[in-house]
């Protein structure tokens, strides 16, 4: 068989795998719709993370007019979120212990009142918190002191002997869902490299489908190229439609090259579908292939960035973190998308990429038996 006829059976199969997915239901709603219901789910909740309110209950004892004058502003105010079902101070306390509220904002009777003596209206707001929150307690402490630090201005201005500058730097800092995003597209190509290949392979093994595969003239490395084919179409379709969506309804600004997204989500395809191949090129059956690829991918999904920041953890998570297949995927993927890098620039990614994909397919064509 010369060169092109093997090239040409490759792209035979590829197209025979291409169309076999589409035809499938259950392979297009996890490969495609499950990966867009996690982007609603973790973009609704990103989306929400940058802005910061507090849900309180305002209790306002005093007849000032001031009081009445502030307890309308803290109303009308973004960051305060204030339940105005809550008429008096018992009724705030038993939504408290429920955790209904974060927080309870008392102003005493005589706040607001201009004292004897004194020209400006003063007082003491009271802040009440649960114990068992007090991280947010004392968030919403610091809040409101900012607040009256703004109202204490209105009526006493003091030079302060220390300031700050504030200058706009020129780059854009990533927004909590581009994270999220660069992330959820990981997600989606080890979906599509690992647990395709894992749920299809030991079912044709249970056909005998790859038996009589086997008694043709087809050879391994024709069979892994024309999936890998196949693969990458799908995920190229996948990736492009969470790109679509992310963008129209989370306004994601993709400040990179759309081809080489692309040519760089082709490539981990490639790479992390050697996963796939090594794991259901070995395994009989399922109770062999879900264990085992479940063992590589969990790891993989909650210590390369998939679903947070791998900043956050500690030291030697980050470092022992970097060396894992998806994370050069992730850290690439989010470096072409969110700060508009080129692939020149994706030298450690791309090589460390390089690296897995030739110990993966050692291993893949070591361990593929096709019954």
């Amino acid at each position: 068989m010369t060169i092109k006829q093997q090239l040409m059976t490759v792209l035979v199969f590829a197209k025979l795998n291409t169309k076999r997915f589409f035809r499938d239901k259950l392979a297009l709603f996890f490969t495609i719709l499950f990966p867009l219901i996690f982007l609603f789910v973790f973009g609704s909740i990103t989306s929400k993370s940058g802005s910061v309110s507090f849900r309180v209950a305002l209790v306002n004892e005093s007849g000032s007019a001031y009081s009445k004058t502030f307890s309308e502003q803290i109303k009308r105010g973004g960051v305060f979120r204030v339940d105005q079902t809550i008429s008096s101070l018992p009724a705030a306390k038993e939504k408290l212990v429920r955790s209904q509220v974060d927080g309870i904002i008392i102003l005493p009777k005589d706040f607001g009142v201009t004292k004897k003596g004194q020209t400006n209206p003063s007082g003491q707001a009271k802040l009440l918190y649960s114990q068992t929150s007090s991280g947010t307690g004392q968030a919403l402490s610091a809040t409101l002191v900012q607040v009256f630090n703004a109202e204490n201005s209105k009526f006493a201005t003091i030079q302060q002997p220390f300031t700050v500058v504030s200058e706009q730097q020129n780059n854009k800092s990533l927004k909590p869902f581009d994270y999220t995003f660069a992330g959820l597209l990981g997600f989606s190509i080890i979906g599509i490299g690992i647990f395709g290949p894992v749920n299809v392979f030991p079912e044709l093994k249970k056909q005998g489908i790859l038996r009589r595969l086997h008694t043709t003239p087809l050879k391994v490395w024709q069979f892994f190229i024309s999936n890998m084919l196949a693969q990458a179409v799908i995920g190229v379709v996948s990736v492009a439609i969470q790109f679509f969506v992310a963008t129209l309804v989370f306004h994601l600004n993709v400040a990179g090259n759309y081809f080489e997204i692309m040519v760089f989500t082709i490539f981990s395809i490639f790479m992390i579908l050697g996963i796939g191949l090594a794991i259901g090129g070995w395994a009989k059956n399922e109770r062999q292939a879900a264990p085992l690829s479940n063992i590589i991918v969990f790891p993989m999904l909650f210590l390369s960035g998939t679903f947070f920041p791998r900043f956050q953890m500690p030291h030697f998570l980050q470092n022992a973190s970097t060396f894992l297949p998806l994370t050069p995927v992730i850290d690439g993927m989010r470096l072409l998308t969110t700060e508009g890098k080129h692939l020149i620039d994706l030298g450690p990614q791309l090589g460390l990429i390089a690296v897995w994909f030739v110990v993966i397919y050692a291993i893949a064509f070591r361990l593929f038996r096709w019954e």
